[in-house]
C-alpha cells in the first residue's frame, strides 16, 4: 500500500520534472528565434546541451540547463551560441565573433543559399 503510493509521488516528480525541461526548451527556442532576428541572422537549430537539478527558482527545486544553438550570416558558414537558463529565465547568452550578414534580409531568406538582396538578384519576384 505504502510502495504503491511512493510509486505514484516518483512518477509525478518524474512527470514533472520532463515538463519542466520542455517548457524551458520551448522557452530557449523562442528566445533565439527573437535573438537571431535581432542580430539579422538565420536560426538554424537548437538543442540543449546539459540538464541538472537546481536548487532556486520559484518552486524550489528546478533544473539548470545549456542550450546550443546554430545560425549562419550568410547561408553557407554556420556559428554556434550558448543560452544558460535557471529554471525559466535566460540567465545569459553567449555570441560568438561572427561577420556581420551580408544580406538584408537574412532572417526572411528561409535557408536558401545567397538569399534576395546578395547582389545575385530575384528577378522573379518569390522573395517579397
Amino acid at each position: 500500500m505504502m510502495s504503491d503510493f511512493l510509486i505514484i509521488v516518483a512518477l509525478v516528480v518524474i512527470g514533472a520534472f520532463f515538463w519542466q525541461l520542455r517548457q524551458m526548451a520551448e522557452t530557449s527556442r523562442v528566445f533565439a528565434e527573437q535573438a537571431c532576428n535581432k542580430q539579422k541572422v538565420q536560426l538554424l537549430s537548437i538543442a540543449m546541451i546539459n540538464a541538472r537539478p537546481s536548487i532556486g527558482g520559484h518552486t524550489g527545486l528546478c533544473w539548470k540547463a545549456q542550450f546550443m544553438f546554430e545560425f549562419s550570416t550568410d547561408g553557407l558558414n554556420q556559428y554556434q551560441a550558448h543560452i544558460g537558463m535557471h529554471g525559466k529565465k535566460i540567465q545569459k547568452i553567449n555570441w560568438p565573433i561572427f561577420p556581420e550578414p551580408e544580406w538584408h534580409d537574412a532572417p526572411m531568406a528561409k535557408g536558401k543559399f545567397g538569399g534576395c538582396g546578395s547582389g545575385g538578384g530575384c528577378n522573379s519576384g518569390k522573395c517579397r
